[in-house]
C-alpha cells in the first residue's frame, strides 16, 4: 500500500512539473516563458565570460543596487510628500516563504527517486546485465568524446536551451511540412536498410 502511495505521489508530481514545462517550452505565457529564457540565456553567457563566483557577485550586486535605490527612493518621495506609506517591501517581507514539512518531504521523495532510478539503471548498464543495451551506452559515451572535443560543456548547455526553447514552436507552426520531411528521410531509410538486407541474403 505504501510503495501504491509513493508511486501515486510521484506520479501527481512529475505530472505537474510536466505540465509547466510544456506550458513554458510552447510559450502559452509569453511574459513568463521570455523571462525564464531571457534570464537562462543571461545566465549562461555570463558563465562563458566569468567564473560562477564573479556571475553570483555580479547578480547580487545588481539585486542590491536595484533594491537599495528603489529604497532610497521611496523614502525621498515620502519626505517630500509628508506621507507615511512604510517601508516599500513590506508586503515581501511578511510573505511567507519557508517551506512546510509536507513540501519538503515530498521533493525529498522525488529527489530519492530519481536518484535511485538513476543508480539502478547505471548498475545495469555497467555490470552488463543485457549485453545489447550495455553496447549501446558504450557507442554513446564514445560518441560523446568527440562531441566534448568540439564543444565544452556551457556550449551544449547553451544550445540545449536555444533547442528547448524554439524547437517546439517551430515544430508547432510547421507541423505540416516537418512530418513530410520526416516521412520522406523514415522512407529513404528503410529502403536503403531492405535493400542490404536483400543484397545481404
Amino acid at each position: 500500500m505504501q510503495a501504491t502511495a509513493d508511486s501515486t505521489k510521484m506520479d501527481c508530481v512529475w505530472s505537474n512539473w510536466k505540465s509547466q514545462a510544456i506550458d513554458l517550452l510552447y510559450w502559452r505565457d509569453i511574459k513568463q516563458t521570455g523571462i525564464v529564457f531571457g534570464s537562462f540565456l543571461l545566465l549562461l553567457f555570463s558563465l562563458t565570460q566569468f567564473s560562477v563566483v564573479s556571475v553570483v557577485a555580479y547578480l547580487a550586486l545588481a539585486a542590491l543596487s536595484a533594491t537599495i535605490s528603489f529604497r532610497i527612493y521611496k523614502s525621498v518621495l515620502q519626505a517630500v510628500q509628508k506621507t507615511d506609506e512604510g517601508h516599500p517591501f513590506k508586503a515581501y517581507l511578511e510573505l511567507e516563504i519557508t517551506l512546510s514539512q509536507e513540501q519538503i518531504q515530498k521533493y525529498t521523495d522525488c529527489l530519492q527517486f530519481y536518484v535511485n532510478s538513476t543508480l539502478k539503471e547505471l548498475r545495469r548498464l555497467f555490470l552488463v546485465q543485457d549485453l545489447v543495451d550495455s553496447l549501446k551506452f558504450a557507442v554513446l559515451m564514445w560518441l560523446l568524446t568527440y562531441v566534448g572535443a568540439l564543444f565544452n560543456g556551457l556550449t551544449l548547455l547553451l544550445m540545449a536551451v536555444v533547442s528547448m526553447f524554439t524547437l517546439p514552436v517551430v515544430y508547432v507552426k510547421h507541423q505540416a511540412q516537418i512530418d513530410q520531411y520526416l516521412g520522406l528521410v523514415r522512407t529513404h531509410i528503410n529502403a536503403v536498410v531492405a535493400k542490404n538486407g536483400k543484397e545481404t541474403c
